[in-house]
């Protein structure tokens, strides 16, 4: 699986600090976007798929959490994020992580660390890897290296966490899952947001899905499950 060639929006208000990190990164391979606060990163992100984000946690009009909490809970945007930040202190690492961040580094740092805890994240994030490149499931199929999905021949824009929900109810087609099992198995145990994430999530899909949303079965008072017509 090649994670070079992925996009990373960097956001610093430093100008020297998202060169020195883009510098890094370009020279990896990776596609690099930027950002002077949290405001313009919102913006960005709004108008334009990313694979992760580094972001300064102290910065003017909008700070790094603010930003990471934004995204998460009010615009459902599930870009996987690293925090940089001058504290070092466990409080403002728990704070970071459960804002919806997915690792935190002190500066100053290596960039050769930065570098290698990002592969961690990609690998992790896009571990949907296995001996079959394409999964099919009725009308829909799957591209797992490529983390793409196509229904009867028309490719989905799918964000990191729709494709996750999306595959993981096709692959266990007919078995009925609550929200809350499905905010673990998706979101991981830690998560802390409402289960309704989960309904906006399975809304999206549908909409995208267009006179396939049936795929994906609401079962009322339990929650849901993919079937597939025979």
């Amino acid at each position: 699986m090649t994670l070079k060639s992925l996009k990373v929006l960097i956001v610093d208000d430093e100008d020297k600090m998202r060169e020195l990190i883009k510098t890094y990164l370009k020279r990896e391979g990776y596609t690099c976007l930027e950002a002077k606060d949290g405001m313009e990163a919102l913006d960005l992100l709004k108008k334009e798929l990313t694979d992760m984000l580094i972001v300064d946690v102290m910065m003017p009009y909008m700070d790094g959490f603010t930003l990471v909490e934004e995204m998460r809970h009010y615009h459902h945007i599930d870009t996987p994020a690293i925090f940089l930040t001058a504290k070092g202190g466990d409080q403002d690492k728990v704070k970071g992580l459960k804002l919806g961040g997915d690792d935190y580094i002190v500066k100053p740092f290596n960039p050769t660390e930065l570098l290698a805890r990002m592969e961690v994240i990609f690998r992790r994030t896009r571990k949907d890897v296995s001996d079959s490149k394409i999964e099919t499931f009725g009308p829909l199929q799957f591209d797992l290296p490529g983390r793409t999905a196509a229904v009867q021949g028309r490719k989905l824009t799918l964000t990191q966490k729709e494709f996750d929900l999306l595959l993981f109810l096709a692959k266990n087609k007919g078995q009925v899952f609550t929200r809350s099992q499905l905010l673990d198995q998706i979101w991981g145990q830690t998560y802390e947001g409402s289960e309704r994430t989960v309904d906006t999530h399975i809304k999206t899909i549908r909409l995208k899905l267009k006179e396939n949303a049936d795929l994906i079965k609401t079962v009322w008072g339990l929650g849901y499950k993919f079937e597939v017509k025979i």
